[in-house]
């Protein structure tokens, strides 16, 4: 009788184990390489359901560090922006997912250029370069130990 019990308690669990659907099998999920700039901070806005990662050269780093947040000769900031979904295999847990925008602000010693890329489908919105600027520039560094 016992090793009945166990042989259908085994079967029950094996079927209940088996992952039937797959809701995450149609997204894209694209990994952005920053080439030669580190990463300096992460944000998440929650009303969006957007998660960003700023990157930056060595100057862009030293410039957000400093008190006034004013970009240096040569700096090169780059905001990539996700979407974030529900993690299908942890409960509470979320993942980026499709790349939404990667926005790159440059310094050099005449101007500070501000350039967009709409990555996601039915995303072409041309925001105000100056605010977009002043927002990037207000990212505080990580703390590394």
């Amino acid at each position: 009788m016992k090793k009945l019990l166990f042989i259908m308690l085994s079967i029950c669990a094996l079927f209940t184990a088996c992952k039937i659907d797959e809701p995450d099998k149609d997204l894209k999920r694209i990994v952005f390489d920053p080439g030669d700039l580190k990463f300096i901070s992460t944000s998440l806005n929650t009303q969006k359901e957007t998660s960003s990662a700023l990157y930056g050269n060595s100057e862009a780093l030293s410039s957000l560090s400093s008190e006034n947040h004013q970009l240096k000769n040569g700096s090169r900031l780059k905001l990539v922006t996700w979407k974030y979904h529900d993690n299908p295999q942890y409960i509470g847990g979320t993942i980026t997912g499709e790349l939404v925008s990667i926005e790159t602000v440059q310094s050099d010693a005449e101007k500070v250029s501000y350039q967009i890329q709409n990555i996601a489908e039915g995303e072409n919105i041309q925001p105000d370069k100056e605010e977009r600027i002043r927002y990037m520039m207000s990212y505080e560094p990580v703390k590394r130990p």
